[in-house]
């Protein structure tokens, strides 16, 4: 398995579970979200217990999942509770998942359930603050979902895959320094007086900043297990000191890329643009959620035309490059992470197998 399972993992949006349930596989679970009695997040083992029926093809009914097989009715519990002309008492209970609301995203703990703690959910201070604006939305890729990581790890592509949105020779020729922190691998790229994007020039109009001058432009990629990457994005107008620059003489965002693994070949992908320059224009906000969803819709060409290779040809070896740094640190953390899940695994088999003798 590539992916670890006891970590919380962005699932949905608040809207996808307006009055009706959502089934959703993740990291090989298929999980049906819904709203509860009282609107809390439930999460659900997506299998009805009468014949096996996706529970997520059936309906909500006061805050409770209705098969659409046959109307039985389960409870935010798990269990059985009523079916027309009937007695389910006796059924088996259905896996309940950990799943929290919170920074405007929906989150599950796919993993042990005794693990769940709310407090390590990734804390998004943009996301609470009135001094930011975002938006985003959602990508289902057919591709592994390292392959992501790997991608927003390394923004040399951007050159070539982005060449009419936010792409410059620049980047090719400016180095990239990575390093790791903790349990987080930063990667950043400084480049000086350089002339902005297309994206960029229409994000300077949008803070009422000329775009014909030369501009200071940053990018600094921030990877946290197991599969969440900020980065900082923006231009200054040159000469104003850069990333540091005032306010009224930059355009700054934070790139938002949650990345959650549905299979070993595929993944779903929360996308968007958190920015704190004129954040009530909402004319803005959508034109930049246009632009950036057009970016990445280039990306999963890519990365899906890559996952078919790699799966046609398991055994090629592929080549590592200095600026592959971030990717590679990225996923040392993810295997150290992986390994410590396997040993909480095996340890808790051990147990099992004790208290069975």
């Amino acid at each position: 398995m590539t992916f670890p399972k006891n970590t919380w993992y962005v699932a949905c949006t608040p809207d996808e579970i307006d009055g009706k349930p959502l089934g959703r596989k993740i990291c090989g679970e298929n999980i049906v979200f819904h709203r509860g009695t009282e609107g809390q997040v439930v999460a659900l083992e997506d299998f009805c217990p009468h014949r096996g029926a996706p529970l997520s093809l059936g309906t909500v009914c006061e805050g409770k999942l209705v098969c659409g097989y046959h109307g039985l009715v389960m409870g935010c519990d798990g269990k059985a509770e009523s079916m027309p002309l009937q007695r389910v008492g006796g059924f088996p209970a259905i896996r309940v998942y950990p799943a929290v609301e919170r920074y405007g995203f929906i989150w599950v703990w796919p993993g042990d359930a005794a693990l769940a703690d709310p407090a390590l959910i990734h804390h998004l201070e943009w996301a609470e603050s009135p001094d930011w604006a975002y938006a985003g939305g959602l990508y289902h890729i057919q591709a592994d979902y390292r392959l992501m990581i790997d991608n927003l790890m390394d923004l040399t592509h951007e050159t070539y895959v982005h060449s009419t949105s936010i792409g410059q020779k620049e980047i090719d020729e400016t180095p990239v320094k990575t390093r790791t922190e903790g349990e987080q691998v930063i990667t950043s790229r400084f480049m000086d007086n350089v002339m902005a994007p297309p994206f960029w020039k229409a994000n300077l109009r949008g803070n009422n900043l000329p775009d014909d001058q030369p501009v200071d432009r940053w990018q600094v990629c921030r990877f946290t297990p197991p599969s969440h990457v900020m980065i900082e994005v923006g231009v200054a107008l040159a000469g104003h000191g850069g990333y540091e620059a005032p306010a009224d003489k930059k355009v700054y965002s934070i790139v938002v890329d949650f990345i959650t693994p549905e299979t070993e070949t595929s993944h779903w992908y929360f996308w968007g643009m958190a920015r704190n320059f004129n954040v009530h224009d909402k004319a803005l906000t959508e034109q930049i959620r246009e632009g950036q969803g057009k970016v990445f819709a280039e990306d999963t060409a890519v990365l899906e035309g890559q996952q078919r290779n790699l799966s046609k040809y398991p055994g090629r070896r592929l080549l590592m490059l200095n600026i592959d740094a971030g990717g590679v640190q990225s996923r040392r953390l993810l295997d150290k992470m992986l390994a410590a899940e396997r040993a909480h695994d095996e340890a808790r088999a051990q147990a099992a197998e004790k208290v069975a003798a």
